[in-house]
């Protein structure tokens, strides 16, 4: 396979950042995701970064899993979020979740929230995302 493992994008581009979010983010060194990733590898750093933005844990939490899940180059700043709200946190779980589950999960989300499912990736876009998943290796 021809695609890089991994994509870095700006912060700005992660989908529910505030600007006051991303200013702070960036205000403590973090201007990409793999920057955002890398500082909440742990709990410990996680909650640390939260003291730091004086903000709730459960914000930096979902905004590691948007950055970790943005990491897919065929996902990206475009899907991550649609990805965390079927219930996917993680390149590990979506590298763990079969394609054709992931897909309804999507697709019953999409009817659920908007009533279309003509905006739902089709199954072999979602495809990709698995496949992609599961070859990175952290």
């Amino acid at each position: 396979m021809n695609y890089q493992l991994s994509c870095d994008w700006p912060i700005e581009q992660l989908p529910g950042l505030s600007q006051e979010e991303q200013s702070q983010l960036q205000n403590c060194g973090i201007t990409t995701t793999t920057e955002l990733v890398q500082q909440g590898k742990t709990l410990q750093t996680r909650i640390a970064l939260a003291n730091k933005l004086q903000v709730h844990l459960q914000y930096v939490n979902k905004w590691i899993a948007l950055a970790d899940l943005a990491s897919i180059p065929s996902v990206g700043p475009q899907y991550c979020g649609l990805l965390l709200h079927a219930g996917i946190g993680s390149v590990a779980q979506l590298a763990q979740t079969p394609t054709h589950r992931l897909h309804k999960q999507i697709m019953r989300l999409q009817v659920a929230t908007m009533q279309r499912r003509d905006l739902c990736p089709p199954i072999e876009q979602v495809q990709q995302w698995s496949q992609q998943a599961r070859g990175v290796r952290r």
